[in-house]
């Protein structure tokens, strides 16, 4: 699984298992469906809620409001943010506002000096209804949850715009042919999509019904010269092997596609699918390696850069040595888990050097109070987090403490899925003298882990057996900030 990001890599295509935010409601039917929570917007149904409005600025002077609606902008429909990054680039943008106050719909022009802000803040980035997935991947995560998991966690997005705006892998199989234009008309360059594998016969095993369109979307946007970062998840005897070397060889012969990132199959117990992927068998991660070495030397002679990488996972799994941080180009996939753990163990030697007397006063300051301090997280990377804590003298003043994912089984093992039923019950009972830091990507945006318990239940739980809490991004400078809290 790849190491701090909230879901593994083999999620299925660009879709997110933490809930989303409630966003504006749909309007239209597309070529797929439409997330069940756009019924949740108010009843107009139209533009893009306004969430804040900066003090002093273009959209303040004008009176602009929360809890108003911008509808169109130079006569065209709100319907993204797209659509009001393209027609709000000058210093003045006529639009429709519709207050709910009064039920008024008020036409308006903002006007702005040269560089200034507008000072809108709308509620998230798709106002139209956000389009859902409409493929059948073996591999998808979402189809793998607890049966008692939250209705938002099971929403499968496969919006090309928030490949664009957001960074979101879609397999582009619900682009109309006029999302298609518009999408080369704006050049929504670079684009993420998941690729998976290139014959019609494994695509349709893997994606289903729909996986043709997919390559036909891809190549009219690599003709038109828009950038894409490519994503496999690699399933054990479905597109590794001779299917994999076939699409290395596609994405090889397609310049256009500037970054390939290789990530293993994960899998939960609440499925029947699958039983074993690549973190059980160390020969078969290391045959994945040994492919891509070619790709990558060639990529690098006649691109200049690696392009082919493979999620960290692979070289745990493998157990061989995480790349050095030039392979990896500047890390176009980080948050798909390439090149996280070459990133860590780097800031960690950066942190010896640069931060040495932190360092010491946090090993001290625990020796002197007879405490010591636990760093929570998952099993896939206690190893790279061990390099962290031995960075603290005495020895065992800071130690990692790896959670064992009982919630949702299988092979998931990385920091981000780690859930607060597992949490409290690895954990002592007895926590005195001891300082908890807590990674806080364990928790969505309004503070949930993914079996449903709030951050502040955790804490209240934790100080109750007499533990000091801690939560931190696990990066080792922020870990290190939180340590030095005391």
């Amino acid at each position: 699984m790849s190491e701090s990001t909230p879901m593994p890599a083999a999620l299925g295509d660009g879709g997110s298992a933490f809930d989303v935010p409630p966003s504006s409601p749909t309007v239209p039917a597309y070529a797929s469906t439409t997330a069940p929570y756009g019924s949740l917007a108010p009843d107009d149904g139209e533009g893009a809620l306004v969430i804040a409005v900066a003090p002093e600025s273009p959209a303040d002077d004008l009176g602009i409001e929360c809890g108003m609606r911008v509808l169109s902008v130079n006569g065209k429909p709100l319907t993204d943010m797209i659509v009001w990054l393209w027609e709000s680039d000058g210093d003045d943008v006529e639009i429709e506002v519709f207050d709910p106050r009064d039920d008024t719909v008020t036409p308006a022009i903002l006007e702005r000096f040269p560089g200034e802000e507008w000072g809108l803040e709308f509620d998230g980035a798709v106002f139209d209804g956000m389009r859902t997935c409409v493929n059948a991947c073996v591999f998808c995560f979402m189809n793998m949850l607890p049966r008692e998991s939250r209705n938002t966690l099971t929403i499968r997005d496969d919006d090309y715009r928030l490949s664009f705006l957001q960074g979101n892998f879609v397999t582009l199989t619900n682009m109309t042919d006029a999302e298609v234009d518009d999408a080369i008309d704006k050049m929504l360059s670079p684009m993420n999509v998941s690729l998976h594998a290139i014959t019609p016969e494994c695509r349709r095993k893997l994606i289903g019904r729909n996986a043709p369109r997919g390559i036909e979307v891809l190549e009219r946007f690599l003709d038109a010269g828009i950038e894409i970062h490519a994503q496999i998840v690699l399933c054990p005897g479905l597109n590794d092997g001779d299917e994999l070397l076939s699409t290395l060889r596609y994405v090889e012969a397609h310049p256009g596609i500037t970054s390939l990132a290789i990530v293993p199959l994960g899998f939960t117990k609440h499925q029947k699918r699958f039983t074993t992927s690549y973190s059980d068998d160390v020969e078969a991660s290391r045959a994945v390696v040994r492919m891509l070495e070619p790709f990558q030397r060639r990529a690098r002679t006649t691109r200049g850069a690696t392009v082919f990488q493979l999620a960290d996972e692979f070289y745990i799994d493998a157990e061989l040595p995480v790349p050095p941080a030039e392979t990896y180009d500047g890390f176009p996939q980080f948050y798909d888990g390439i090149g996280m753990l070459r990133s860590f163990l780097d800031e960690v030697d950066a942190l010896r050097c640069d931060r040495a007397e932190d360092l010491s006063v946090v090993g001290e300051r625990l020796a002197a109070d007879g405490r010591r301090a636990l760093v929570i997280c998952g099993e896939a990377a206690q190893s790279t987090f061990d390099a962290f804590c031995a960075a603290f003298a005495p020895a065992g003043a800071v130690s990692s403490r790896a959670i064992k994912n009982e919630y949702f089984g299988g092979n998931v093992n990385v920091t981000g899925l780690i859930c607060a039923c597992d949490l409290l019950a690895q954990l002592p009972r007895d926590l005195a003298a001891i300082t908890v830091l807590i990674p806080d990507v364990m928790f969505n945006y309004d503070s949930l882990t993914l079996d449903g318990v709030e951050r502040r239940s955790i804490t209240v739980e934790l100080e109750r057996r007499g533990a000091t809490v801690r939560y931190s991004t696990p990066a080792p400078s922020q870990l290190l900030d939180a340590l030095l809290m005391g």
